[in-house]
């Protein structure tokens, strides 16, 4: 079995990974830590929740406190770049726990806050710059930092920046980094476009690969429920009310659908907290501690305001409506069974998504629907044993049909 001393990680670093608690490194971490330590590219596939924040923080933190020298002032020594406000605090956090034996700098600039206190930090140089794309060129368009001396630039969820048409953005901001950088890529997954950002900025990578995408954790047991659009809310109250009652994330896919669903748990006697992208970097950060310290039991999140969620303990996932994306839907449902817990992922699917689940079980290679649909009332009916041949009841075709037209989250 592999060890993390096994790697090649310093004794501080040894150190500050025992006192979190972990003992031996995932299969992304085993893979890229010592490409990344030896100052190589690196190609990462791997899905979140695998452990590969530390698989490039660690190998950063080693050669940066190796090196020795200070950073100038406005500049920074590593970047790293996420899409979304949750997920750069997040590594963050990472940054300072690993790197607790450590006398490096590191900061945060994200939109959402003050960029006061942003420049404050950036003004005498820091060794670990964690970015989102826009709010970091609009510091550097005011000459508030340079990035010209970064020896190490870590790309991270490249494939959600791809979503939110971050690339020209990370294209103005490569093309200020040094051509002799260490660059790393990580992706959940790796479309034509992925791969293409890859060979304008990487030289001769290692690709590193964890768990595929396609095959949530055998951890999680998941299932769908067949209901109307109309009777989703009263079959949500229902599971939460009866069954999930741990911390539970809902997910809906647009930021206006999460805030009529959080308004309907609150009427329902059921208090949530919804994040998602119009809301403030505060509300965000309020709502998210408010979820791990279990204050609130149920989150109802967008997918975007979700990928910064890593938090222990969720026994639930439930899918309000089903992702476009059926990679998604993989992403969703690893927010439980962390750690090496187990996890229930529900989803609800009305008639109009029947395409978008078949897509989810095309690309897991598993059949979910086995129940059969709801009653009128919304509540759901047990689930038929598996492999029952019995062919559904037949429903009435409803008139109304749910919206479709996603906004950003």
């Amino acid at each position: 079995m592999t060890t993390f001393s096994d790697l090649g990680l310093a004794e501080s670093l040894l150190r500050a990974v025992a006192a979190e608690g972990y003992e031996t490194p995932t299969a992304i971490q085993a893979a890229a830590i010592p490409h990344g330590l030896a100052g190589e590219d690196v190609l990462g596939i791997a899905q979140t929740g695998t452990g590969k924040t530390a698989a490039f923080v660690l190998p950063m933190l080693q050669r940066l406190a190796a090196d020795g020298r200070k950073p100038e002032p406005r500049t920074c020594r590593a970047l790293i770049l996420a899409p979304t406000r949750e997920l750069a605090a997040q590594i963050l956090d990472c940054i300072r726990a690993y790197g607790r034996f450590l006398k490096l700098s590191s900061t945060l600039v994200v939109g959402g806050v003050k960029a006061g206190p942003q420049i404050k930090a950036l003004t005498p140089g820091v060794d670990i710059l964690v970015a989102t794309p826009g709010r970091l060129l609009d510091h550097m368009g005011e000459g508030v930092v340079r990035i010209d001396t970064a020896r190490v630039v870590v790309l991270d969820e490249a494939d959600q920046m791809l979503d939110l048409g971050f690339f020209p953005a990370i294209r103005r901001i490569m093309a200020k980094t040094p051509k002799t950088r260490q660059t790393q890529l990580f992706s959940a997954t790796m479309p034509e476009a992925i791969r293409a950002l890859a060979a304008d900025f990487l030289k001769a990578p290692k690709e590193v690969r964890a768990t595929p995408v396609s095959k949530p954790v055998e951890r999680i047991a998941q299932r769908v429920i067949e209901t109307a659009a109309e009777d989703k809310r009263a079959v949500l109250t229902d599971i939460l009310r009866n069954e999930a009652q741990g911390r539970t994330i809902v997910f809906t896919r647009t930021k206006h659908g999460a805030d009529r669903v959080a308004k309907h748990l609150a009427q329902a006697g059921l208090p949530a907290a919804a994040i998602h992208g119009n809301k403030s970097q505060n509300q965000r950060i309020r709502a998210l501690e408010a979820f791990k310290s279990a204050e609130t039991r149920i989150l109802v999140a967008t997918d975007i305001a979700a990928r910064g969620i890593d938090v222990d303990g969720v026994e639930h996932v439930v899918n309000f409506e089903l992702p476009n994306v059926p990679e998604v839907y993989v992403h969703r449902i690893g927010r439980t069974a962390r750690a090496g817990a187990n996890g229930i992922a529900i989803s609800l699917c009305d008639p109009m998504e029947r395409k978008l689940l078949r897509d989810i079980e095309r690309l897991i290679g598993k059949t979910l629907l086995q129940a059969s649909p709801a009653p009128s009332n919304g509540l759901p009916r047990p689930g038929k044993p598996e492999g029952s041949k019995t062919a559904p009841t037949r429903r009435r075709r409803r008139k109304h049909s749910p919206r479709r037209v996603s906004d950003a989250a």
